[in-house]
């Protein structure tokens, strides 16, 4: 073989070593970046758990914070209530203390008015009382002032019940203490006498069934 020939042989050569040698180092290129890869993996789970920690702190925050703001809201609606509870008691106290004052004064108007019912009924009375005094002036009847003096008795007496007044029976009736007293014992009237009321010495009235004066008798023994 000439020097020719030697010399593509070895230039053949020289390609062959050239392209294994950057195959070569295309896989080392290769292989380092799937090194850089899986060396940045790590960093990269590492930088997520991280991250889902800080997420998982700021939680944990926001539900302290939440708790917190739980815990303020019963304490506010708590005072809340005493407000309006004392709001309502000082209501109810100045209403009672109206109320107070009203009925002080309508027991004082009462007492002092209280007998106007009954002075304005007496008045006509009054006034058939002063015509009958009139007339008997000017006649000697006694028939017709015994008559005029009836009348205005029984007109006394309707009055008298309109107001609520009524007359004690006494007219054989047995001795009770709630309704009589006893003026005089009468003795030896029998059996079927003793115990009753013999004799009325003054009348007793009740107002509205409340005895204001006791009827005055006289009792058999």
């Amino acid at each position: 073989m000439d020097k020719k020939g030697n010399v593509n042989i070895d230039d053949e050569k020289v390609k062959a070593s050239s392209a294994k040698a950057a195959e070569e180092e295309k896989e080392s290129d290769k292989a380092e970046s799937q090194d850089n890869a899986a060396t940045d993996k790590p960093e990269e789970k590492e930088d997520k758990e991280a991250a889902d920690n800080t997420a998982d702190t700021d939680k944990e925050d926001k539900k302290e914070d939440a708790e917190k703001e739980e815990e303020k809201d019963p304490l506010a609606e708590a005072l809340k209530e005493i407000e309006q509870l004392k709001d309502k008691y000082l209501r109810s106290v100045a209403e009672f203390d109206n109320y107070r004052k009203r009925t002080l004064k309508e027991k004082t108007e009462l007492i002092l008015n209280g007998s106007e019912k009954a002075v304005q009924a007496f008045l006509p009375i009054i006034d058939d009382m002063e015509r009958a005094i009139d007339n008997a002036e000017k006649t000697d009847d006694i028939e017709v002032i015994r008559e005029g003096m009836r009348l205005i008795h029984q007109k006394t007496n309707k009055m008298m019940e309109s107001l609520g007044v009524k007359e004690i029976n006494t007219e054989n009736a047995d001795f009770d203490t709630d309704y009589h007293e006893a003026v005089a014992m009468v003795p030896g009237m029998g059996d079927d006498k003793k115990g009753k009321v013999l004799d009325c010495v003054q009348k007793g009235y009740t107002l509205n069934d409340k005895v204001i004066r006791h009827a005055k008798v006289a009792v058999g023994q």
